[in-house]
């Protein structure tokens, strides 16, 4: 005999029965309701109840117990087995969340026992945070709670684990970092649930806000210690003369020619220039910078170039300048996302005495630069505060004009320019004494290939270093030697370089 329940005038019914007996763990006592059900429903339910229920009611109530008493009658099953026949088995919802809920609680006292938490305050208050917003409840449910207890072996793993200030540690890959923690070079990935919660974990540790985008991610990585892709990362530099082997030799090779010179973070890392006592400015635009050693060359002062946001190398070798003394000066567009990127600068590298200072960023230098015809470019975006000069921020706002670095590249190029009987710029004790520009001994430096890809060619004298020898300055001529020995290995291409 066919079981009529399969027919459609009971689906409505059995589907309500099923949700109750999952969320009471398979308790009858209650009951269930089928609203404006159609004459089949209306029909079937008076079969199972007994109780006539006129054309047009709105609503009918079954209790699950005369429902259970009817299946039986006919089929000879129980309620429960006949959903779990139509249906799968029953889900037992109370057992499933009492389960979860130990579960839970075990994961969340395995991650109070490490020694973060008896130490940091961020770490308890990144438990906290999770915890109270369905965090963690969404990974047990999700069977996911694992993911906690490797971020827990993440943050204990960080070159500089505990509170920020201390102990820096040497920087680690993220791929070694996930390997060594997970086993599993790709964990730490982007998207990933368990980058996420390391994420959150290390913006509670700096005081940062959540990470929104790429570059985000990326500092906030680097502010633990950990690098996300260190030859991917790199600074533009110009005339920035360095000590060390390799990376500052190739760094003073650079400045004595007066050519820009791109350095990669692995570089910085594993190649450590010494830069001591420097006073060293910073663009945002490459194109300033580009102009700069065209119209300066190895005269003009020490530059560096964010090229729009700062990359990790670029805070870097910012770190690197102000550790060895030295003094920083930052100029970048005057519209809101350039004032965001020169506070962010200026926050991210102030010391006491020798930090980072704006350079010609005053509400004065900004009136002076707005064009006084009508084209312009309206500024756009959130308002960004000028902690350094408020006035900044009132005047933008009530003038409404974008004023960017390259318009006013001239003013820039004067301060870097050395001053009458200064020398010839940060290498002037070293340079040859025939002057900034070589004589007919010297073939000039050429950048061939357009400004797509600049290559630094360096040549030798015809007549080679030794032609200079015995004339009388030994100091002279060694040094000499030295930047020819450099000039020979120095080939550098800079491709994509933009204008």
């Amino acid at each position: 005999m066919p079981n009529p329940y399969r027919g459609s005038e009971y689906r409505r019914l059995l589907a309500a029965a099923r949700r109750s007996l999952e969320r009471t763990g398979g308790d009858l006592g209650a009951s269930v309701s089928v609203s404006g059900p159609d004459d089949a429903e209306r029909r079937a339910i008076i079969g199972i109840t007994g109780q006539y229920r006129s054309a047009g009611t709105a609503r009918v109530t079954v209790r699950l117990a005369d429902l259970d008493r009817a299946v039986r009658e006919v089929t000879g099953q129980r309620l429960p087995e006949l959903l779990a026949e139509l249906g799968g088995p029953l889900r037992d919802l109370p057992a499933r969340r009492s389960a979860h809920a130990a579960v839970r609680e075990t994961t969340l006292r395995l991650a109070e026992k490490s020694s973060l938490h008896a130490t940091c305050g961020w770490y308890r208050d990144w438990l906290d945070e999770i915890t109270r917003d369905g965090t963690l409840t969404r990974l047990v449910n999700q069977g996911e709670q694992e993911r906690l207890a490797q971020a827990v072996r993440v943050l204990e793993h960080l070159p500089g684990r505990g509170e920020p200030g201390g102990p820096a540690g040497v920087p680690v890959m993220l791929p070694a970092l996930a390997a060594d923690t997970t086993g599993d070079t790709k964990a730490l990935n982007h998207g990933t649930v368990l980058s996420t919660l390391v994420l959150r974990a290390l913006a509670a540790r700096t005081g940062a806000r959540r990470p929104e985008n790429a570059e985000d991610r990326r500092d906030l990585w680097y502010d633990s210690g950990v690098v996300v892709d260190d030859l991917a990362s790199r600074v533009l530099v110009l005339n920035l003369p360095a000590g060390g082997s390799a990376l500052g030799e190739w760094l003073t090779g650079a400045a004595r020619c007066g050519v820009p010179f791109y350095v990669t973070l692995h570089q910085l890392v594993t190649l450590a220039p010494a830069v001591r006592g420097a006073l060293v400015h910073m663009c945002e635009n490459p194109a300033v910078l580009r102009r700069a050693a065209g119209e300066l060359g190895p005269g003009s002062a020490p530059l560096l170039c964010t090229e729009g946001r700062p990359s990790t190398a670029f805070q870097q070798l910012a770190g690197i300048i102000l550790e060895g003394g030295g003094e920083l000066r930052y100029h970048g567009d005057f519209d809101w996302p350039g004032i965001a990127i020169a506070g962010s600068v200026l926050r991210r590298h102030s010391a006491p005495g020798h930090g980072a200072r704006p350079w010609r960023m005053s509400a004065a230098d900004y009136l002076s630069g707005v064009p006084e015809d009508a084209a312009h470019v309206r500024l756009a975006g959130p308002p960004q505060p000028t902690p350094w000069d408020p006035e900044l921020a009132e005047v933008m706002a009530a003038t409404g004009r974008a004023v960017y670095e390259e318009t006013v590249a001239g003013v820039l190029i004067g301060d870097l320019r050395a001053p009458p009987g200064g020398g010839a710029g940060p290498l002037a004790h070293l340079a040859p004494r025939w002057g900034r520009r070589p004589t007919a001994g010297v073939l000039p430096v050429g950048m061939q290939g357009g400004l797509r890809s600049m290559r630094l060619v360096t040549r030798v004298p015809r007549a080679g270093p030794a032609a200079h020898r015995g004339t009388g300055n030994s100091a002279r001529n060694s040094a000499i030697a030295k930047y020819f020995d450099i000039a020979r290995h120095l080939s550098l291409t800079f491709d994509n370089y933009r204008s």
